[in-house]
């Protein structure tokens, strides 16, 4: 590794790390991005649901530790550590928020429409918004069409309409279309799974992959452990490798954390940042959607053929709870069937080997539901250490009764319309997953009541800026991965024009 200083050092290879690096790279600044995973496999393993799933091919070796649902202690979670982060893993599901989502945030929809439409292009989003009766205002339409409807999800749209419902397809960062790479092969294993074939419009894909060739360097396999600070400006990152545990100092003119919402914070707390803020906000404010998977048993096969099936959305439901309780209520997505080695393995004792054997006459909806900002809700540091010698991240987490109001209405809808398409029996899943986790970092104006300006640069830090979900004050109803994307693009265009 060289002993250059860079422009831009960028912790975190996700939307976030990749879409500020493809903008900064792409105007010619020097930038290293330090990522603690390394580039995944791209083989077989990679669509076995076993391997992924079960045995989780890709953990990192350190777990947080979470405390929910009125728990005494903390237990161990351990998440996927690889090049490109959360986004190898999504489904693709790229839905922009609504304006009024907006309403407690420093600027308006408008002002961030023209980035959402960037990161759709950037992500080559298959969509179509004139089907979504509720899309917010948009400058351009979907750079791609989605394609037509499987047999599952033509029996979902055929119940919801029959319901009055406004049924549209997910826009989805997948390769339909763009015949200059590989297409989608319309599999089972896309939410949760790596693309094997490289079809998932994940960041390593574009975004990432441009930066690189634009000159950025990736060095991979090392966690950054410490910011380190002097007269209110960092001015270099410990960065520790994963299996050696040698250390590296690094320099730069200007820092971007991109670790994500549980990450972000930690190192901010283990660097001593926040004896510079004051709010006290740093880690709190936790929120990760209040979500839940409606299960329906059918008298017949669901989808005998196999068929790729997360097309259709729902936002009839989106604005119902926005006057009551301030927030909107959230969306419903028809969502695969895991593989039954999958539900065998989760399933409560008892049921294992029924519901694997049914797996093939069920069909699901997931809900996803905002939840509030709720400063009980954080991120915080253990006295005890790790193997790197870091504290460990301690993360508490409840959901309030309005939380699980909105997300039973959604329950509650989801039941209507699989019961309309012929399921007879139904099972609630809930998601205890942090794959939304957002809001640790919240952004704003007023530097009392917020850790980051308009541009997500900490209020007094004059050279730190947070680019993942970590900024967001309010979580919205829908999937935030487009959101975090528009919102690396939009900071990235002010740190090129006016910073750097």
């Amino acid at each position: 590794m060289s002993s250059k200083d860079y422009d831009v050092i960028i912790i975190g290879s996700g939307f976030g790390g990749s879409a500020s690096a493809f903008k900064l790279a792409k105007a010619g600044k020097s930038v290293l991005i330090i990522e603690r995973g390394k580039a995944i496999n791209r083989d077989d393993d990679d669509w076995n649901p076993e391997k992924i799933l079960i045995k989780k091919k890709y953990q990192g070796p350190e777990p947080v530790f979470v405390k929910q649902y009125n728990q005494k202690k903390y237990e161990p979670v351990f998440d996927n550590e690889v090049i490109g982060g959360a986004s190898v893993f999504y489904g693709g599901a790229s839905l922009r928020l609504r304006e009024k989502d907006f309403k407690n945030w420093p600027f308006k929809y408008e002002d961030f429409e023209p980035y959402y439409t960037e990161a759709e292009s950037l992500l080559e989003v298959h969509g179509d918004g004139t089907k979504d009766v509720f899309d917010p205002k948009r400058s351009q339409p979907y750079p791609f069409s989605p394609i037509e409807l499987t047999t599952p999800s033509k029996r979902i749209y055929k119940a919801a309409k029959k319901l009055n419902l406004s049924p549209f397809p997910i826009p989805l960062a997948l390769n339909f279309k763009n015949k200059e790479r590989n297409l989608c092969q319309q599999c089972n294993t896309c939410d949760g799974f790596p693309c094997k074939v490289n079809a998932k419009n994940d960041v390593t894909q574009n975004l990432l992959a441009q930066s690189l060739n634009s000159g950025a360097e990736i060095l991979s396999e090392h966690l950054a452990s410490k910011l380190n600070v002097k007269n209110g400006k960092i001015e270099s990152v410990t960065a520790i490798h994963t299996i050696s545990k040698d250390k590296l100092t690094l320099k730069a003119k200007l820092f971007i954390l991109s670790a994500g919402t549980l990450q972000s914070p930690a190192l901010l707390l283990r660097s001593g940042i926040s004896d510079f803020d004051k709010s006290g906000l740093i880690g709190k404010n936790l929120m990760r959607h209040c979500n839940a998977v409606v299960s329906m048993v059918f008298p017949f096969k669901t989808n005998p053929d196999k068929n790729f099936h997360k097309q259709l959305c729902f936002t009839d439901f989106y604005e119902d709870a926005r006057e009551k309780y301030g927030t909107a209520v959230g969306v419903i997505q028809d969502i695969y069937t895991p593989d039954p080695k999958v539900i065998k393995a989760f399933a409560p004792f008892g049921l294992k080997n029924i519901a694997s054997h049914i797996s093939q006459y069920l069909q699901n909806l997931l809900c996803i539901a905002e939840d509030e900002p709720q400063e009980s809700n954080k991120v915080s540091l253990s006295e005890e250490v790790d193997q790197f010698g870091l504290q460990k991240i301690l993360v508490q987490h409840q959901y309030s009764e309005n939380d699980y109001l909105r997300r039973d209405l959604l329950i509650k809808n989801s039941k209507k319309i699989l019961k309309k398409a012929g399921g007879i029996k139904t099972q609630i899943y809930k998601i205890d997953s942090f794959s939304h986790a957002l809001g640790t970092l919240r952004f704003g104006i007023d530097p009392s009541t917020s850790v980051l300006n308009k541009n997500c640069k900490l209020h007094n830090i004059e050279n730190l800026y947070v680019l993942d979900g970590s900024f967001m004050p309010t979580s919205g109803g829908v999937n935030p991965s487009l959101t975090i994307t528009a919102n690396a693009l939009r900071v990235a265009d002010n740190l090129v024009n006016e910073v750097l």
